[in-house]
């Protein structure tokens, strides 16, 4: 079905004719909406999700950033099927800032497969907090985006001399991909002890989209074949724990928490490699002070991670002259024998382990009734190994070194002030300044001799040259950010804020340095299908945004109409160039329709956009209560220097659905409308996409202990390519950067397609 206008335009005529009055909102903060697993009633004005709408989210989907898709502004990178990156405004990744239990996690992995929120199974989500707009300086620096925080369930507590047993039990099924799961929590608890766990498993296999996409079914592996359907490497496996112990005692808590995750396997149908082991584990501590001048919380946390990339069952796994050229059987392993065209390769072994300390320091200080100081700090030591083990082929005889004893350290301070200037005025002011120090050691390719014909694709040169620079850096950033809320009357609210934020580069981007294509691709957290070098030489980041939100309501907010335009300018923006390695520079002429290699470089970029939500009740029937939601979304992104449109920018969309409630009954009728993505970065090039609608229907029901949720994705089985998939890279010859469509590889120009109809169902007890 191709993109029709109609769901736009009822999402805009709905929202412009639904609002009404309202009592005005108490919220501080610019663009902040709360997603919670908790019936939090003190959240204020904040957007909530309920335990159950968040349960009938994870039926459907085991990804927690898909928790934030109604979310206005958010949209979500294709990757993995546990590890999309959530985009806030176009800026996606790094560019935000991402924390677990207040903890900062950092992707540990040159194709960002193990992202913050991919440590997190939906049932054990507690509550998710979007700052969709401006962040406050308090909520974290090092990024020029919004800020996500997501934390597990708070720790409870029984009554005093009371004794607290309760748990939790669920389960879920969707028919495309054959996925299901299973979680379970408990909690044991006194007035003063707590003890809890919660766990989940889930698993899946490849999913089909709407339609045939490709028109060859080999994968590269001798007896392997996927239908045309089949969307190649998006099977995932994936288990997460966290176990929790407090202690209160007067205003005191105390809080340890342990987590685990054993990934065995999560495919990537936008990488040329696959995640098929990845571990993590963390310990995190935190004690909270309540005093009569405010509160002080104190946080300790560390974090392990072994990860480890192959090709997965999609993709070909034997290279060498004389192997199959479709079916990839196995070729003669003849190893090392300095000619590459008479060598072998079993597969591509690729490993990273890292290591983040950090700790923070902060407190809440009430200067009176009208007045809220916010000070702290914070340290974070990050320590990352990227190295390749020989495999055979050009892949031999040494180890090649990606990144070695990458370092990225981080302190900050800020200072914050919320003040109540009258009934009507509330400001903050907030100020941060971070120091970020940045280094790795001296690489080496996988060949051992530093001359041809020894050496492979002038990794010998690359290495030289990048053993030869100066690797450390020292930044010294600043964030500052002013808000101010205005109580119009009580119908409007209207938010105004402006920040500076900065981001250093991370060391993906500022320490892989061969510009063989072949290394280059295995660094790609983009899934365009492209190579990437880094540049260390790369300056931070300077964002300025202008954002106001004009909120209209009736005193209940059962009507609500919000409108956030939004201006940002990037000086020093982080984008990439098509680089000439025969040259080490820029390329002057472009290679167009292909995939190519390009260095990441500084250069200046705008974004601006806006967001439109509201929701209205229709009518209260003997069917029930009838509403109606919607968010519409826009956003456009340019390069100021060479005029050219930003990658993986979302283009318009809506969501409108009609609600019912009866009784238990909470049932949903959904159309989601996308318009072509036709402004696409020609550096890079960026594969255009077709507009498209969907239907979705979600029923649930909602017994005292009990929830069911049930309902069909895509109902009428559209094909559709996502507009922020990436490049189909799930089956074949990956190895390749351009390879002939006959040896067993779809080539450039073809998009990840989005997943056909699926049937789903949940359910939920509790104890």
């Amino acid at each position: 079905m191709s993109f029709s206008v109609r769901p736009l335009a009822a999402a805009i005529g709905f929202a412009f004719s639904s609002f009404a009055l309202s009592t005005p909102a108490t919220a501080q903060t610019l663009g902040e909406i709360t997603v919670s697993a908790e019936r939090d009633k003190s959240a204020g004005s904040t957007t909530q999700l309920d335990a159950a709408e968040l349960r009938q989210r994870g039926a459907r989907n085991s990804d927690v950033a898909s928790l934030l898709q109604e979310v206005p502004g958010v949209s979500f990178y294709g990757a993995g099927a546990v590890s999309s990156l959530p985009a806030i405004h176009g800026l996606a990744d790094d560019r935000l800032r991402i924390k677990v239990d207040g903890m900062d996690f950092i992707a540990a992995c040159p194709n960002h497969m193990n992202p913050a929120l991919s440590y997190l199974d939906p049932s054990q989500v507690g509550a998710l907090t979007v700052f969709a707009g401006i962040s406050p300086v308090s909520v974290g620096g090092d990024s020029i985006g919004g800020s996500i925080v997501a934390e597990t369930r708070a720790p409870e507590f029984a009554a005093p001399g009371e004794r607290l047993v309760k748990g939790e039990v669920g389960a879920f099924y969707r028919s495309n991909n054959d996925a299901r799961g299973v979680n379970a929590s408990a909690t044991v608890a006194s007035d003063s002890l707590s003890l809890s766990y919660s766990g989940a498993y889930s698993a899946a296999d490849n999913y089909s989209a709407g339609g045939n996409f490709k028109n060859y079914t080999a994968t590269g592996r001798a007896g392997h074949r996927l239908d045309r359907d089949e969307v190649g490497s998006t099977s995932y496996r994936s288990g997460n724990h966290t176990l929790g112990l407090a202690f209160r005692n007067a205003n005191h808590l105390f809080e340890a928490k342990l987590g685990y995750q054993d990934m065995p396997e999560q495919l990537y149908p936008n990488q040329r490699m696959d995640l098929l082991d990845n571990e993590q584990k963390r310990i995190n501590l935190r004690w909270l002070g309540d005093y009569d001048w405010g509160k002080l919380e104190a946080r300790v946390y560390h974090e392990t991670v072994d990860h480890f990339m192959d090709f997965g069952d999609d993709k070909r796994y034997w290279y060498g002259s004389n192997s199959g050229a479709i079916d990839g059987s196995p070729c003669t392993p003849i190893r090392y024998t300095g000619d590459p065209a008479g060598t072998c390769a079993a597969g591509m072994p690729m490993k990273t382990a890292s290591k983040t300390t950090g700790a923070s320091l902060k407190a809440d200080v009430q200067l009176g009734s009208k007045d809220l100081l916010r000070v702290g700090g914070e340290l974070q030591k990050y320590r990352l190994d990227d190295w390749w083990p020989a495999s055979g082929g050009g892949m031999g005889p040494g180890t090649f070194v990606n990144i070695n004893d990458g370092q990225r350290d981080r302190s900050a301070l800020f200072a914050e002030w919320e003040s109540r200037r009258s009934e009507r005025w509330t400001t903050s002011l907030g100020l941060r300044f971070e120091r970020v120090a940045m280094d790795a050691g001296k690489v080496r390719g996988y060949d051992v001799d530093p001359a041809p014909p020894g050496s492979f694709g002038m990794t010998s040169a690359d290495a030289a040259r990048f053993n030869a620079s100066d690797r450390s850096r020292h930044d010294n950033n600043w964030d500052f950010t002013a808000l101010a809320r205005y109580a119009a009357s009580n119908s409007l609210d209207i938010d105004i804020g402006f920040a500076r934020k900065t981001r250093s580069p991370g060391l993906y981007e500022a320490y892989p340095w061969s510009t063989w294509p072949m290394a280059a691709t295995m660094n790609n957290y983009v899934g365009d299908g492209n190579g990437y070098v880094g540049n260390p030489d790369l300056d931070p980041e300077k964002a300025y945004t202008l954002s106001t939100t004009f909120d209209w309501h009736n005193a209940e907010r059962s009507r609500e109409l919000k409108l956030t335009p939004y201006y940002t300018h990037v000086s020093d923006y982080i984008d990439a160039v098509q680089w000439n390695a025969a040259t080490n520079a820029p390329r002057t002429t472009l290679l167009t329709d292909q995939f190519t290699v390009l260095r990441y470089v500084n250069q200046s970029a705008h974004l601006y956009g806006l967001d439109l939500s509201g929701k209205t009740p229709l009518a209260s029937t003997g069917f029930g209560q009838f509403g109606l939601k919607g968010v519409l979304s826009y956003t456009r992104g340019k390069n100021r220097k060479t005029g050219d449109d930003l990658y993986n920018i979302m283009p318009l969309n809506a969501t409108l659905t009609l609600t019912q409630k009866l009784a238990g009954w909470e049932n949903a009728l959904e159309v989601v409308g996308v318009a072509a993505k036709n402004k696409v970065s020609d550096m890079r090039n960026e594969v255009k996409t077709a507009g498209y609608g969907l239907v979705n229907l979600r029923l649930s029901h909602t017994w005292k202990q009990v929830r069911l949720d049930f309902g069909v994705e895509n109902l009428f089985d559209r094909y559709y390519e996502m507009p922020l998939g990436g490049a189909y890279l799930g089956q074949g010859r990956t190895m390749s950067m351009n390879p002939p469509v006959a040896d067993g590889m779809i080539g450039w120009g073809n998009p990840v397609p989005g997943m056909g109809r699926s049937l789903y169902a949940g359910i939920n007890i509790k104890f």
